[in-house]
């Protein structure tokens, strides 16, 4: 079992620079570089009161009002961006991520990055320039409880994937407003997050349909090419006090459920010589080689594992992208494959009408 290391611990760290300092950066980024292999040397943000009062706090060498300027003072190994989107909708971190990589420095932009291949075009463009890395924070993609669905839904008693359905909340506007960036905001950020499960599980998937309730719940039908089907149902309707998600995945003659990324039971297959004829047992209780296996939080105080930086997948993300750089290596997951796909997909779902197959290859 991987073991945490306070950031003074680790014996190479990267030299980065933050760009923003919203409630983001504060509640979610800097309290993982404490246990990251990084010195954090600048900040910067346009809202000059902030950045300077959030630099300080944080111990950052320097303060600037923009990443240009950061740039073009600080010798940096990577810059980490958390920005809002602008009063029309519109992301930064198309064109500020090309700027930094063709500065020659490695980029981590929050979700969402963007959401047209437009976008993508230009980070790739800032890719390609130099050599450099570009990882967007998908945290999903590196939760425990999804890290764990992973390695058990590949391994030799799981035998392969059958199926799954996945339960996220998003809300998807009507047709009419799907041209407004700002109204359509909210929805790509849901369902960036919502996608991503599905796609670090089981790859890409080969096409899909999809269903809208007039309150903008979606079910989309995902085919993917080794056979496996699944849903997506998308529930911006739900309540407020509602588990935030629900996967289940069916395997041959097992499956498991992970609840709100914090619970998992694994009910595993029957050994050969353990099966019976249906309804003959003497007992429900089952034998322990094929019991359920369950896995939570016990909430013990003092246990790092169950800080909702662990449990949400946030500093997986962190992880993963300064030890891809410190091995000279790309980033696994959330890399500009990854956002290339869920960007496409969401194209489709926002511009193609319901009840039809959309074809991806």
């Amino acid at each position: 079992m991987e073991r945490v290391q306070f950031s003074q611990a680790y014996p190479a760290r990267l030299k980065v620079g933050v760009v923003g300092t919203g409630s983001a950066v504060q509640g979610w980024l800097l309290p993982c570089f404490q246990l990251a292999p990084v010195e954090l040397v600048a900040v910067a943000d346009p809202n000059t009161a902030r950045g300077l009062a959030v630099a300080r706090q944080v111990g950052a060498r320097h303060f600037y009002p923009n990443h240009k300027a950061m740039l073009a003072q600080e010798h940096l190994d990577a810059v980490f961006m958390s920005l809002e989107a602008n009063e029309q909708g519109a992301l930064p971190y198309a064109e500020m991520a090309e700027y930094a990589l063709k500065q020659g420095v490695h980029t981590w932009v929050d979700t969402p990055a963007c959401g047209s291949l437009t976008e993508i075009k230009q980070m790739t463009y800032g890719l390609n320039s130099r050599g450099k890395r570009l990882q967007m924070n998908v945290p999903r993609m590196f939760a425990p409880v999804y890290n764990k669905v992973n390695e058990l839904i590949h391994s030799e008693l799981f035998d392969s994937p059958s199926s799954f359905a996945l339960r996220y909340p998003a809300a998807l506007p009507p047709t009419e407003a799907r041209g407004n960036s700002l109204v359509m905001l909210p929805f790509l950020t849901d369902f960036m997050q919502a996608y991503s499960i599905p796609l670090c599980l089981f790859g890409e998937c080969d096409g899909f349909s999809y269903l809208r309730s007039p309150l903008g719940d979606v079910v989309m039908h995902l085919y993917y090419r080794s056979g496996l089907v699944g849903s997506l149902h998308l529930t911006g309707s739900q309540a407020e006090s509602s588990p935030n998600e629900r996967l289940e995945v069916v395997g041959n003659g097992a499956n498991l459920v992970a609840e709100n990324a914090t619970r998992l039971t694994y009910y595993r297959a029957e050994a050969d010589d353990n099966i019976e004829q249906p309804g003959t047992a003497l007992s429900f209780i089952g034998g322990e080689s094929s019991a359920p296996l369950v896995w939570q939080p016990t909430m013990a105080p003092g246990m790092l594992a169950e800080d909702s930086r662990f449990i949400s997948g946030y500093l997986g993300s962190v992880l993963q992208f300064c030890n891809a750089l410190l091995e000279n290596k790309p980033p696994r997951r959330g890399n500009i494959s990854d956002l290339m796909h869920m960007v496409v997909v969401y194209e489709k779902l926002k511009s193609s009408p319901e009840k039809q197959w959309l074809s991806l290859f």
